[in-house]
């Protein structure tokens, strides 16, 4: 058993989620609303540790009110790289830092203070045996607002239920420049994983689809 998983993203039209300086400030006002809303609506937030370095996230509903709680927040952190002084380890609520088992565990001591620490697998983070330890815990929702290699992981595994994009009306270009997907990707697009479009909508300037995730055949 594992939740419910929701990929939630802003891109530009040519599928950037961050610029090659790695600006990823693409939601427009009234998609970070609806972002939040969708956030509020979660059990769980989950990011990877290039995000958390990157952007140094809160992962919390503030943009609408929170109705008295916030989702837990998720990061894949195989080697325990978060900072201590990351924002979301200081935020209510709480927050599990997902490792493998070769963090050094003088890290985890140290981390083990601020969150909670779940140890799955050897060299990287097990993700189908985190989804499953985050089910034992009682999670039934969770929105994966993971950068393109983080994405590429739980799409390729089979972990993840619905997409929802919100695209903006720019291009960056930039071959360095981080993708809604990243990883290795699949040679023929006939390996592609399919997706059903069930909902699409304007939003302020962007355009927002709704797609969800078709088993493989």
């Amino acid at each position: 058993m594992r939740p419910h998983v929701i990929l939630n993203a802003a891109m530009t039209l040519d599928g950037k989620i961050a610029t090659r300086g790695g600006d990823s400030a693409i939601s427009s006002p009234e998609d970070l609303v609806r972002v939040h809303e969708l956030r509020r609506e979660v059990d769980g937030i989950m990011a990877g540790i290039k995000t958390v370095l990157q952007d140094d996230p809160r992962l919390t509903v503030h943009k609408v009110p929170s109705l008295g709680k916030n989702p837990t927040r998720v990061v894949v952190d195989s080697a325990a790289r978060i900072p201590l002084k990351a924002r979301l380890l200081g935020e209510a609520g709480r927050t599990i830092v997902a490792v493998s088992e070769r963090a050094p565990a003088t890290r985890l001591d140290a981390l083990r203070a601020k969150a909670q620490v779940i140890v799955c697998g050897r060299e990287e983070v097990d993700l189908e045996g985190l989804m499953e330890r985050l089910h034992t815990l009682g999670m039934r929702t969770l929105l994966l607002e993971g950068g393109g290699n983080l994405n590429w992981s739980m799409l390729s595994q089979g972990l993840v239920d619905e997409v929802r994009v919100a695209i903006a009306p720019r291009i960056v270009g930039g071959r360095e420049a981080m993708t809604l997907v990243e990883g290795e990707g699949r040679e023929l697009v006939e390996k592609g994983i399919r997706l059903e479009l069930v909902r699409h909508y304007p939003l302020g300037g962007d355009l927002v689809l709704e797609y969800r995730v078709l088993p493989v055949e």
